[in-house]
């Protein structure tokens, strides 16, 4: 009894002893908040003043900030009443469904000095392929000597041309507009007096016809030759990391042409801040404002790379140029069976980039034309196209 009554006063006496206190699990959600709040504070101070340029961003992180900021949400920018007015008209132009044509033609536009020295050539060509095609030629220095019929009186009102200059870019774009005038055009092709066909005249026709891309050449390279030609005065409108070069030689479906046509506002920053001695820079306008352009407005309606092939491999200044002797089946075999396309940065890295050449998603050979071919290879070129040895 005795001992039973003791439980029971153990644990009356158990019931009046107050609950234990628990202060540190009281401050520890606090501390979280904390924690929570200053990690907050200093990604907002990070995303507002980046650390790109200062020495604490590799102390705080190890690895480069841009990195970091990768996977922020980029900033937005209110857009002006011009770029406003552009984008609409270019996306209702892009929207708007094609006329289709009975008669679907390839404008085959050349840039040139003068003469052709490939005009026999092309006469081959378009021999027998009458209503197929038009021809355009933008003479910039001298009235040209034709010697085939498909040329004669073809030339266009031209206008002087400075290479390195925007006129390059203005020779472009009359050649379009006056290609543009005939409505049974369906797609457009940019040539210099240098260039030869690949292939023959059906296989240019489909492959350009049936594609859903024009093939305009745009990459990023972040080395003196590419980036490194941007001016900040092209902002707003053109920001750097939107800054995209490629070769000047394109083809592309009409609606790109007419909003090339259409297009007032980019082009102006290309005329104003993409020249010589821009900012102690060289910047080559032809080589940068389609480009630009496309990447920013419509850079799923382009290929991403020329059909136009030139071999840079020489590393100078200029392509090669084929001579003569250069000449051999085997040669426009090599070229013809290319079916990735290479772009190199001009960084010190020297960054290969290598893509399949996609038609229609499929991988198919990249080129159906190619430069810089001398005059004196006409003959050589003329008799393996006569023979059909390659093409």
């Amino acid at each position: 009894m005795k001992a039973a009554q003791a439980w029971r006063i153990g644990m009356k006496d158990n019931h009046i002893l107050p609950p234990p206190r628990h202060r540190a699990q009281l401050k520890k959600p606090t501390w979280i908040i904390v924690l929570v709040s200053l990690v907050c504070v200093f990604l907002v101070f990070a995303y507002v003043y980046p650390l790109q340029h200062s020495g604490a961003c590799y102390i705080i992180l190890s690895s480069s900030c841009k990195t970091f900021s990768s996977w922020l949400p980029p900033p937005t920018r209110q857009l002006s009443d011009d770029e406003i007015a552009s984008r609409v008209v270019i996306k209702n132009i892009l929207k708007t469904p094609s006329i289709e044509s009975n008669n679907p033609k390839i404008a085959f536009m050349f840039l040139s000095p003068g003469s052709l020295p490939f005009e026999k050539l092309w006469d081959k060509f378009f021999e027998g392929h009458e209503g197929r095609f038009s021809v355009h030629i933008h003479a910039s220095r001298e009235k040209p000597v034709h010697s085939s019929r498909y040329f004669i009186n073809r030339e266009i009102r031209s206008g002087k041309v400075d290479w390195g200059k925007i006129s390059m870019v203005d020779a472009e774009k009359r050649l379009l507009a006056n290609a543009l005038k005939d409505p049974d055009n369906r797609h457009f092709v940019l040539l210099s007096d240098s260039c030869v066909p690949l292939h023959d005249f059906d296989y240019v026709y489909n492959y350009l016809m049936y594609t859903n891309v024009s093939f305009i050449d745009s990459f990023e390279d972040p080395g003196p030759h590419g980036s490194g030609r941007y001016s900040d005065h092209m902002l707003p409108e053109v920001e750097k990391k939107f800054f995209r070069k490629g070769a000047q030689w394109f083809t592309m479906k009409r609606q790109h042409a007419i909003i090339v046509m259409a297009d007032s506002l980019y082009y102006t920053k290309f005329r104003d801040y993409c020249k010589p001695g821009m900012d102690g820079r060289n910047c080559y306008a032809d080589e940068h404002y389609l480009p630009t352009f496309f990447h920013l407005l419509d850079p799923n309606g382009i290929a991403n790379w020329s059909v136009t092939h030139v071999d840079w491999s020489e590393g100078k200044w200029h392509p090669k140029s084929y001579k003569e002797q250069d000449i051999s089946p085997q040669l426009i075999k090599n070229i013809t069976s290319i079916s990735e396309s290479v772009h190199v940065t001009s960084d010190e890295k020297k960054e290969t980039m290598v893509k399949p050449c996609l038609w229609n998603g499929i991988n198919r050979p990249c080129y159906l034309f190619a430069r810089k071919f001398l005059p004196e290879t006409l003959d050589r070129m003329i008799d393996l196209f006569t023979n059909q040895t390659m093409f």
